[in-house]
This record gives C-alpha cells, sequence and structure tokens, in this order.
C-alpha cells in the first residue's frame, strides 16, 4: 500500500541544491547498490549509465544524479565524486577508489539565461543528503522543470520533482521522478492535471494538437522526465534493469504523450 511518508530503505541518502532557476538532486549509498536503467525517448541526457547494462562487469553503484540544466549539469556529477572520494567511498583499485556514480538531466535552460548546476553543486547536494525529512516539489533538480510545452514555455505549467512509497509486508519501494515532460500529466483516465495551456488558462491536450497537425514548438531534447527506484529487496543486476523497464509503464499511463523524440524519458 502506498504511504504519505516517504521512506528511503536503509543506507540511503537524497540531497538537494538548487538556486532559483534550476537545480541537483543526489540519491547515494556509501556501500553502493545493484542498480538497473531503461533509457527511452530520442533526446536523453546521461552518464555511466552503460555499466549499469546485464552485462558489464560493474556491480554496484554509489549515487543517481538527476539534474537540471540539460547537458551542462552533467558536471555536476563530479562534484558528487570529489565528495565520495574525499571519504574514500567508491570501488577500490589498488590503493585508489573511484565512487561510481550515474547521473541523467533535463532541459530547464528555459529564461533565456545559462543557468546550470555545476560541480561544486553537485559536491553541496551530498552534504546536505539525509535520509529523513525530505523534500521534494521544487527542491533540487524538480526547480526548473515543466510540463506541456507544445506551444513553448510560456504556455507550460510548473511541475517538480514528485516522490511515492509503497510498502508490501516487508519490501519498501521509493520512486522519485522529475517531471519535465513535453507532454501533459494525465490522472491515468485522460483527465489533465497539468499541461499546456490555450489563451485563456485551460489545457489543450497535446496529444490531441499533434493527431490533428497542430505543431507549434517542439525542440529536440528540450524536455525529458527522470527517475530513480529505490528498494530493499534484494534484486540481481538482471532484475533492477527489468525492474526499471517496466517502470516505464507508469510514466506512459500518466504522461501524454510519453517518449517522444523531444524527451529522453529515463529510470
Amino acid at each position: 500500500m502506498e504511504t504519505e511518508e516517504i521512506i528511503v530503505p536503509s543506507g540511503i541518502k537524497i540531497g538537494h541544491f538548487n538556486d532559483d532557476f534550476t537545480g541537483v538532486t543526489v540519491i547515494m549509498s556509501e556501500k553502493g547498490c545493484v542498480a538497473g536503467v531503461d533509457v527511452r525517448g530520442g533526446a536523453p541526457g546521461t552518464r555511466e549509465t552503460d555499466l549499469l547494462r546485464p552485462e558489464k562487469a560493474m556491480e554496484k553503484i554509489n549515487a543517481v544524479v538527476l539534474a537540471g540544466g540539460s547537458a551542462y549539469g552533467l558536471a555536476s556529477t563530479c562534484g558528487v565524486m570529489e565528495y565520495m572520494r574525499e571519504r574514500g567511498i567508491g570501488y577500490k583499485i589498488g590503493k585508489k577508489v573511484v565512487p561510481i556514480v550515474c547521473g541523467a538531466v533535463i532541459f530547464d535552460l528555459n529564461d533565456g539565461e545559462y543557468h546550470y548546476p555545476t560541480a561544486e553543486w553537485g559536491y553541496k547536494a551530498c552534504e546536505n543528503a539525509q535520509s529523513k525529512q525530505l523534500s521534494f516539489g521544487q527542491s533540487g533538480v524538480g526547480k526548473g522543470a515543466t510540463v506541456g510545452k507544445i506551444r513553448g514555455i510560456r504556455h507550460a505549467q510548473k511541475s517538480g520533482l514528485g516522490a511515492a512509497t509503497v510498502k508490501a509486508g516487508g519490501c519498501v519501494v521509493t520512486a522519485v521522478v522529475a517531471v519535465n515532460a513535453m507532454g501533459d500529466i494525465t490522472d491515468g483516465k485522460g483527465n489533465i492535471l497539468a499541461g499546456a495551456l490555450d489563451n485563456k488558462g485551460g489545457h489543450i491536450g497535446t496529444e490531441l494538437c499533434l493527431r490533428e497537425g497542430k505543431w507549434f514548438t517542439l525542440l529536440t531534447g528540450a524536455n525529458t522526465t527522470i527517475g530513480c527506484i529505490m528498494t530493499n529487496a534484494k534484486l540481481s543486476k538482471v532484475e533492477a534493469n527489468k525492474l526499471a523497464s517496466i517502470a516505464h509503464n507508469a510514466y506512459a499511463e500518466h504522461i501524454s504523450p510519453v517518449h517522444t523524440d523531444y524527451d529522453g524519458d529515463t529510470i
């Protein structure tokens, strides 16, 4: 059953850092966690996701970084690596340590200026990481997120960083998602909760516009929904990749349209 409290599995912390325009969220594990990935859409922005594939040798990672700033925001992962290196966290190779940090970014360069997370931001997000009293919404990567951009950013709606926890017996599953889709957000029954607006503030229906050939402002890569699922269940690398794949069904249920050439949807 879903809980009101957001619960992170033991050993995992979440930290944020943001300004008024964009931000970064880090999900970190000092001991390391098994992880998988599923990248869809035509315009992803990612780092170190190839090593998450089942056939790759690396078994565990130390952090997942979700950042704004488009490809510029990937620099924030370097700050996370530096934070962990200073504390001896990561994959041991002789006397050296290499933190395994994966990341994905959203496009939120919407105000005409270049505001994006830096390595320093990633470091500060690690310093802010905790396992309780967590904040979401406009925190971290959610700061610059918007949805429904078929008519451009002026007719889009603000979104943010969402989270939910489900418990089944002793199993806990928590999802954290930065919702920055080109499409609309629905309740799963076709009713639009947030999305592209008409001139009177009503929802125009992005999917309907596309079907009718009403193309307004579609910029490749200027969107993207990214997320991370955490669980205390013991999964193999194959199972973790399968979980990431299955979780995209939730995107498909509530984002219309989803996995477009203008998104880089990643879990």
